[in-house]
């Protein structure tokens, strides 16, 4: 996962977005879609669900999965396409650590910022407007943070459906959801360069490189020895059971200590969710406070352990047992790069191939009758995203 900034913005980041500059741009985009992400081919499958959108006029709002750092290009690319730029909400912290041309860049891409651990009226409102003008689609990436696993979504955050109804609710015009699906192969064989990060991982924790064991049990037994290390930090000792419980339970431990330490009412929503009060609280508690005070340091740490959290939560125990292709393995090996080694956004080690779906419009109801609405309307989303998935999955073992 990327260590992100974790304090309260320091601004708000307006869209600019300007076609002119977009071509004009589009070079270096391309360079950087080539050279840092390996990203050679895109394919788009039923852009006519899109089109017909954009044709009569609707206000649209595209939600694809996020699990990968060229998910945008992706998008970009299908804006080529379509003829027409899109909008992004993007994380605050994507400005904030660039310099000032490319903040201004990401705003002539139709890129504002949000904050996604906070109530933030300013992108809320700024993407109720992009929806309800319709005249340029908004992407939002529902999931909110890159979890690197390309096969399955992670919960919906709400804020997606929220905007899409909310835009409804003050538009003349009609507003559709499009779940978008976004997934990579390899056209290349990357093991060899997977294998010396396996080795290398490996050595980090004191152990010697088990060349000998296939790559996908080497993950596993490594992820079983990082489990055990970090149960000894919190519980004291190792635990039993297989490793997606271990998992949960020392996510729930570390959740509950800290929502019990706060003075937090425990809710009944996914672990994001949760982890999302925990950071806003810490932050808030943290704002005007001096680094050198005793009560500082203590709401810091808070901060990395929900962190942890978010770490623990991004990978499902079954992901590679599962369906050990060569793409969930690098995905896996991606995590362990930037969890363990400290590397801010894991190295792509071999030339990929995207293909990116979109699923029949869903039309958003502008009633305020019906309070499950949102909720309602996210279901769908993550299960529209989840189908288009599952096809491309489905096609891309066939062809292989």
């Amino acid at each position: 996962m990327n260590r992100y900034a974790q304090q309260i913005p320091p601004r708000w980041w307006g869209p600019k977005l300007s076609p002119f500059w977009i071509r004009l741009w589009r070079p270096l985009r391309k360079r950087s879609q080539y050279r840092e992400h390996k990203l050679m081919e895109v394919e788009i499958r039923h852009i006519e669900h899109l089109k017909e959108a954009v044709s009569r006029d609707q206000g649209v709002l595209i939600t694809p999965n996020h699990s990968g750092h060229a998910d945008a290009h992706i998008m970009y690319n299908v804006a080529d396409e379509l003829g027409k730029p899109f909008y992004f909400m993007t994380a605050w912290q994507v400005f904030w650590q660039r310099r000032s041309l490319g903040r201004l860049m990401l705003q002539q891409h139709g890129c504002f910022s949000v904050d996604r651990e906070g109530t933030d009226l300013k992108a809320f409102r700024q993407a109720t407007k992009v929806i309800g003008e319709g005249h340029n689609p908004l992407v939002i990436f529902p999931e909110g943070e890159v979890y690197h696993t390309n096969e399955r979504i992670t919960p919906f955050r709400d804020g997606a459906a929220a905007a899409a109804i909310a835009a409804a609710r003050r538009s003349d015009k009609p507003v559709v959801c499009i779940p978008c699906g976004i997934h990579y192969n390899y056209l290349d064989d990357p093991t060899e360069q997977l294998v010396e990060l396996m080795n290398d991982l490996e050595q980090r924790i004191f152990w010697r490189p088990r060349t000998d064991m296939p790559l996908h049990e080497r993950i596993y037994r490594f992820a079983e020895g990082a489990m055990a290390l970090k149960e000894l930090e919190y519980f004291g000792g190792t635990r039993a059971g297989d490793l997606p419980n271990r998992t949960e339970d020392l996510a729930q431990h570390i959740l509950g200590s800290l929502e019990d330490e706060c003075g937090i009412k425990r809710i009944e929503k996914a672990v994001p969710e949760r982890v999302k009060v925990l950071r806003r609280f810490a932050m808030e508690a943290t704002k005007d406070m001096q680094s050198n005070a005793p009560e500082w340091r203590r709401y810091r740490d808070m901060l990395d352990d929900v962190f942890l959290v978010v770490q623990l939560f991004s990978y499902p125990g079954d992901y590679v047992i599962e369906r050990p292709t060569i793409e969930r393995v690098a995905e896996t090996l991606d995590k362990f790069e930037e969890d363990v080694l400290g590397v801010y956004s894991a190295t792509v080690r071999g030339r990929r191939k995207a293909t990116v779906s979109f699923a029949e419009p869903i039309p958003v109801e502008s009633s305020r009758k019906n309070k499950g609405s949102i909720s309602d309307l996210t279901c769908a989303l993550e299960t529209g995203v989840q189908q288009q998935l599952d096809e491309l999955v489905a096609c891309s073992a066939v062809v292989s």
